[in-house]
């Protein structure tokens, strides 16, 4: 297979998401898949061993549940793949879509409970976020509203409870957890002081149990907690190994699965609450994506490693449900590699073309969020690079996820210089230690990785030969204007307000300002209908590059910030590849 038509396959090959079923009726799931051309939700009647797709639309479907009673799949209607739209519902047997008697917004979260009800959270320009509650048969009703960022976290499993997170406190990325009744009164609140977030997962999924599962940062790192809301009772779960920890009910609310990422790599337990026994469940070296326990005690995860395409397996070790199509041609293995950062040690994924020897062509490929991290998981995008003879080394800068609260929150006043300065350090490490060519050395990301592109050009233009930007900011104020109210919350938090209180700071972080410094290429792709990184902004800043007449391209596509359209994807690919061959003169 040519090297074309080898990375091509790779983002064509079907590939699904883990099922999530109804828990009270555990044969009947939904899952996402892109086996249509394009990521839509299904339907799998597991007793049946039928499929069936629920969506159909030009961009894609990005959120799909089910009930807990398996009668309903709800799934998000955004018609410009902009995610403003509404909620609607469709009968787990086929049928009319239904939609939610809701005014259109941004989604903050759903939860669905055995009697029917729904707690929907939904964000809108001047009206803040409101989480609403609707019961059968009944007109929706605002359970809470408040201009500071919140989302419907959870219900408890006979309706009585409704578990909401917020920031009232003025600090979206270090949320609060606040139990309600229907009736709107307040039953417990979880608020542990700045810089510690409390997070809610899910209530126990035992009728009458009021327990409900979160995680807390007590202690510099997300771990389980389990909260009473009406005794105040409290259980920490404390593991001694190192990593952000998250957690799962089992069917009969007696223990709990844990998932241990460390080191972009994850680890399974079984946590009995009675007894505090963990026991390890066997997993393959990787990352598991999500995992779940079914009734039966078993767990399912989707797993996948830099080298091996994603799967769907049972603790059992079997494989849960295949992609029906061509599998997806493998890639190289990820490489660790450990640099002295200004900040500390910095981890970062390496991966190399399987011919040749160092120093390669080297695109240092920046993750988004910038709350998320690189991990060993399958990419087809990463593998596209190596097959074109590039090593690909993925940085988890300051900011990242995974290594602890302090390594995430690590961005203060310096945001995008603190990232850059430890992507410098592992820069200038590859290149002496021969795996990366200082003279063809490529930066590239998207969202918040894209927006860190513009700024590194910018900001060190001598070091790099060209950039790649999917989806960046490239001027925080002039987003903040246009983005919707969850993100403008969350940059009011990683800035320390509003630009009008903040405009040097906002300046100062802005690719914007360095963009007459820019000397390599560059490249921008850019969604039509991206509520995120809106396009305005780019237009401005592309603008700037046209006034001087320096050299770059635009792809401009009709979605959101994340394609979900397979063409959309191996198209975008290959206006990277072709810049990329174009202004280095290197490459297959």
């Amino acid at each position: 297979m040519k090297a074309e038509e080898r990375w091509q396959a790779r983002f064509r090959a079907p590939r699904v998401t883990l099922p999530v079923w109804a828990r009270q009726a555990p044969s009947r799931a939904v899952y996402r898949s892109n086996a249509s051309g394009a990521w839509e939700v299904y339907a799998w009647d597991r007793a049946e061993g039928v499929t069936r797709q629920v969506t159909s639309r030009p961009t894609g479907t990005s959120h799909g549940t089910i009930d807990p009673t398996g009668r309903w799949i709800w799934w998000f209607d955004d018609p410009g793949g902009d995610e403003w739209g509404r909620w609607m519902r469709q009968p787990f047997t086929g049928g009319p879509d239904e939609p939610v008697d809701l005014a259109p917004g941004h989604p903050v979260g759903i939860a669905l409970a055995a009697t029917g009800d729904a707690l929907i959270g939904m964000a809108r320009p001047g009206e803040g976020f409101t989480v609403h509650l609707l019961r059968p048969g009944g007109p929706a009703r605002v359970l809470y509203t408040h201009p500071e960022a919140a989302c419907a976290v959870a219900v408890s499993a006979d309706a009585s409870l409704a578990a909401i997170g917020h920031s009232e406190h003025g600090d979206a990325r270090h949320p609060a957890l606040r139990v309600l009744r229907q009736s709107g009164a307040v039953v417990g609140e979880l608020y542990d002081g700045p810089g510690k977030g409390v997070t809610g997962l899910r209530f126990s999924p035992v009728p009458g149990d009021r327990r409900l599962l979160a995680l807390h940062e007590r202690r510099g790192r997300r771990e389980p907690l389990v909260w009473d809301p009406v005794s105040g009772e409290q259980r920490e779960i404390w593991l001694p190994d190192p990593g952000e920890i998250t957690a799962d009910w089992y069917a009969d609310g007696r223990s709990l699965l844990i998932v241990r990422t460390h080191r972009g790599r994850t680890h399974l337990y079984r946590y009995d609450l009675a007894g505090g026994v963990l026991s390890p469940i066997e997993t393959e070296h990787g990352l598991i994506d999500a995992a779940a326990p079914r009734p039966d005690g078993t767990v399912e995860y989707s797993w996948s490693s830099g080298a091996h395409p994603p799967v769907i397996r049972s603790s059992r070790g079997h494989v849960v449900l295949g992609h029906g199509g061509p599998s997806s041609p493998p890639s190289v293995p990820v490489e660790d590699v450990d640099v002295d950062g200004p900040g500390g040690r910095v981890h970062a994924l390496v991966s190399r073309p399987e011919r040749g020897a160092g120093p390669y062509p080297a695109v240092f490929l920046l993750h988004g969020g910038p709350a998320a991290q690189d991990d060993d998981s399958f990419l087809p995008q990463v593998a596209a690079w190596v097959d074109f003879g590039f090593a690909v080394v993925r940085v988890n800068y300051r900011g990242s996820t995974g290594y602890g609260s302090a390594w995430r929150d690590a961005l203060a006043g310096e945001v995008g210089h603190i990232e850059l300065a430890d992507v410098a350090a592992v820069r200038e490490a590859m290149v002496a230690r021969g795996l990366a060519d200082p003279e063809r050395l490529v930066l590239a990301g998207s969202a918040w990785g894209g927006y860190l592109t513009l700024l590194g050009l910018g900001t060190e233009p001598k070091s790099w030969a060209a950039g790649i930007a999917a989806a960046p900011i490239a001027d925080h104020a002039a987003a903040y204007e246009d983005e919707p109210e969850s993100l403008r919350a969350y940059h009011r938090a990683l800035l320390g307000g509003p630009p009008d209180e903040w405009p040097e700071r906002y300046a100062h972080c802005s690719p914007i300002t360095y963009v007459d410094r820019v000397e390599a290429p560059v490249l921008i792709l850019a969604g039509e209908n991206d509520p995120r990184c809106p396009v305005r902004q780019v237009e401005a800043y592309v603008a700037r590059l046209a006034g001087r007449g320096h050299p770059h391209e635009v792809h401009r596509y009709g979605a959101g910030r994340g394609p979900l359209v397979v063409s959309e994807r191996i198209a975008q690919m290959a206006v990277q590849l072709d810049f990329v061959r174009r202004h280095l003169k290197t490459g297959s």
